[in-house]
């Protein structure tokens, strides 16, 4: 038996044969649910969502994996649209309440990275410098988008819907192997990202979100323990750890290796109850209509059409201008460094183009 899903550019997904033992795992948000990598230039399956829905789908055999994710996306594009195409439905906040809708009471779960754009397409300088009073309102304005976002996607859900966001690891750490200038950088970078997942994480929990502690898992605050780094030398764990699981010190992208997207899984994970195959639920909480905005798919920055399916089928959403660090209200610092010259160039190009 074959479901065709109400919005066309969700692929059919297969039902189990008796048709009440099929459950879904709905992703949404930006580059670091596609599974970007830098070294191909595209989306891949290492992502950290295709990686959890494997480990869930261990011990719920007939769970389906909704990939709604779109590389660049930021809160606003993901409320209004305009970053990938979602047919018959004008955003991936949209498309991901439809879904909701259609498989009511079967939605197991559903996770939600989203809000690194917001600053870093706003608010980085061409010199590499983050601006105070972008920073003080685009975090405000992030945080009122994702407090919409999230309590949307919780209305929709039922009693058996677990939900889980994430805070965010601090790419800037990668500057710290640029010298002085960079390991200035990379300290004054830690508050900034602290308070922001701080907020991020009381938005999260306002809204009945569970909270993956990405931050955690990389170790992000810690300068004080030394590892040793081939070719670098003694360097803090958080360094050590944001060199190892993503592409910062490398590439000088910031966006997490395959072993870094599996870090990222294990922490959705470790919050995801052992209890955890739902079926239909009985009584539903009663879900929201349409998504805010009134932007329409294909419009404006496209960056490609998305074309994601229940069985966790890729999206092709091109290339990824995302950096996962956000910034905290009433919180500057200037970041110095190689590390923040990277990201304002990589917004100046994703804008030229």
């Amino acid at each position: 038996m074959t479901i065709v899903l109400s919005t066309p550019g969700l692929a059919a997904a297969d039902e189990a044969s008796n048709g009440q033992d099929t459950t879904y795992y709905i992703s949404v948000g930006d580059s670091l649910t596609t599974g970007y990598q830098p070294d191909v230039d595209k989306d891949t399956d290492v992502a950290y969502t295709d990686q959890l829905y494997a480990q869930l789908k261990q011990r719920t055999p007939g769970l389906k994996h909704i990939r709604l994710g779109c590389t660049a996306e930021t809160t606003e594009s993901l409320i209004n649209g305009g970053k990938c195409d979602y047919p018959n439905a004008k955003s991936q906040l949209d498309a991901a309440l439809q879904a909701m809708a259609q498989h009511r009471g079967k939605v197991a779960y559903v996770t939600l990275s989203v809000g690194a754009n917001d600053i870093l397409r706003n608010c980085v300088s061409p010199a590499g410098a983050l601006d105070v009073v972008c920073l003080n309102s685009t975090s405000q304005t992030m945080a009122k988008n994702l407090a919409q976002i999230a309590g949307a996607l919780r209305k929709a859900g039922t009693n058996g819907t677990q939900f889980v966001g994430s805070t965010y690891y601090n790419p800037f750490l990668g500057a710290w192997l640029q010298g002085a200038a960079g390991q200035q950088a990379a300290k004054e970078s830690a508050p900034l990202v602290k308070a922001a997942n701080t907020g991020i994480t009381q938005v999260y929990k306002s809204t009945g979100f569970k909270v993956a502690d990405v931050a955690g898992a990389f170790s992000s605050d810690d300068f004080t323990t030394q590892v040793n780094v081939p070719g670098a030398g003694e360097v803090p764990t958080n360094v050590a750890k944001i060199c190892k699981l993503t592409w910062a010190c490398t590439k000088k992208d910031p966006h997490p290796n395959a072993e870094g997207h599996k870090v990222i899984a294990g922490a959705f994970a470790a919050v995801v109850a052992k209890n955890d195959a739902p079926g239909v639920d009985a009584s539903p909480t009663p879900s929201g209509s349409a998504t805010p905005g009134s932007a329409t798919p294909g419009s404006a920055t496209d960056t490609g059409a998305n074309d994601p399916t229940a069985n966790g089928d890729l999206a092709e959403t091109g290339a990824s201008s995302s950096a996962p660090v956000l910034a905290g209200a009433g919180l500057a610092v200037v970041a110095v460094g190689t590390a923040a010259v990277y990201f304002a160039r990589r917004r100046r190009a994703s804008e030229e183009s």
